[in-house]
C-alpha cells in the first residue's frame, strides 16, 4: 500500500464519530485505533498520539491505546533517554539479584580454597584410600557438568529424603565443583615447589604439617593467584546456572524482566553489572598477586 493509500484510509476513518450516550462503542475505538497505526507507519507521531487521546478523553481506561500511546510517546524520545528510563525501570529488580550473585560468589570464594587445600592435601598424601577418594572427588566433580550437579543436589536428593532449600543447594554445588577444580590447581603449585624444599624443612626438625604449613604453602602464593582468580572470574558467570534450581540471582532477574516486557536494555544493564563484577575482581586479584610477589625477582 502506497502512502496516498494510507492517507486516504485514515481520512475514511476520522469519519466514523464517538457514539452517540448508549451507542455501540467498537466501531469508534477501532477506528481510531487503525489511524493511530497508520499514521504511526506514516512516521507521524502527532496525529497518531491525537487518536490516541480521541480514545481516552471519553474511555480513558481503554487499555489498548494507554499502551498505544505510551509507545508513541517513547519513540519521540532521544535513545539515551529510552535508556536512562529503562534504567529506572530494570536497575532495582537488577540490583536485587546483582546481590544474590554477590552472595553466591563471596561464599563460594570463602568455601572452595579450603575445601579444594584439603582435597589437595589428600590427592597428594601417601594414605591409598584417601589419596584414591580425594582423586575420585576431582575426577567426578570436573568431569560432569556444574548444571548437572546443581539438578542432582537439588531435584534429585529429595528422592533420598534430603531436601535443601535452593540457596543451600546452590553454595553446596559451587562450593564442591569449584573446590574440585582448585584442588587441582594447588596440587600444582605444591608440587612446583622444588622438593629440596621439603627435606631442608625436616633436616630442621619440622614435621610434614609444619613444612607444609611453613615452608611448602607460603611459596605458592604468587604461583596460584592467577589461575585461582581466572576461576573466580569464571564463577560470577556460572552462578547464572542458578537460576535452574528456583534461585533469583542477577542472570534470573533480567530473564524474567526480558520475558515481561521484551525490552533488549534491560539484557544490556545485566552485561553491564557481570563486567563491573568481573572488572574489580580482576583489578583486586592482580593487587594481591603485585603485593604477594613483591620480593619475587621478576
Amino acid at each position: 500500500m502506497v502512502m496516498g493509500d494510507l492517507v486516504e484510509a485514515a481520512e475514511r476513518l476520522a469519519v466514523i464519530a464517538p457514539p452517540s450516550e448508549g451507542g455501540e462503542l467498537a466501531p469508534f475505538v477501532r477506528s481510531r485505533m487503525q489511524m493511530a497505526r497508520i499514521f504511526h507507519a506514516l512516521k507521524d507521531y502527532e496525529k497518531a498520539m491525537a487518536a490516541c487521546r480521541e480514545i481516552l478523553d471519553p474511555y480513558p481506561q481503554n487499555v489498548e491505546a494507554a499502551n498505544f500511546l505510551r509507545s508513541l510517546e517513547r519513540e519521540r524520545l532521544p535513545a539515551y533517554r529510552v535508556f536512562i528510563k529503562d534504567a529506572w525501570l530494570f536497575l532495582p529488580s537488577l540490583i536485587q539479584g546483582a546481590m544474590m550473585t554477590l552472595t553466591l560468589v563471596v561464599v563460594t570464594m570463602l568455601v572452595s580454597p579450603l575445601g579444594g587445600l584439603l582435597i589437595a592435601l589428600g590427592r597428594i598424601s601417601r594414605i591409598p584410600p584417601l589419596s584414591g577418594l580425594c582423586w575420585f572427588i576431582i575426577w567426578f566433580f570436573r568431569g560432569t557438568p556444574l548444571l548437572l550437579q546443581l539438578f542432582f543436589i537439588y531435584y534429585g536428593l529429595p528422592s533420598l529424603g534430603i531436601t535443601l532449600k535452593p540457596l543451600t543447594a546452590a553454595l553446596l554445588g559451587l562450593g564442591i565443583n569449584y573446590s574440585a577444580y582448585l584442588a587441582e590447581i594447588i596440587r600444582g603449585g605444591i608440587e612446583s615447589i622444588d622438593h629440596g624444599q621439603m627435606e631442608a624443612a625436616k633436616a630442621i626438625g619440622m614435621t610434614y604439617g609444619q613444612a607444609m604449613r611453613r615452608v611448602i604453602i607460603p611459596q605458592t602464593y604468587k604461583r596460584l593467584i592467577p589461575p585461582v582468580g581466572n576461576e573466580f572470574i569464571a564463577l560470577i558467570k556460572d552462578t547464572a546456572l542458578v537460576s535452574t534450581i528456583a534461585m533469583v540471582e542477577l542472570m534470573r532477574a533480567a530473564d524474567q524482566m526480558f520475558n515481561a516486557y521484551f525490552n533488549v536494555n534491560v539484557l544490556i544493564l545485566a552485561a553491564c553489572i557481570y563486567l563491573l563484577f568481573t572488572t574489580v575482581f580482576t583489578f583486586c586479584f592482580e593487587t594481591l598477586e603485585r603485593r604477594v610477589g613483591v620480593y619475587e625477582k621478576r
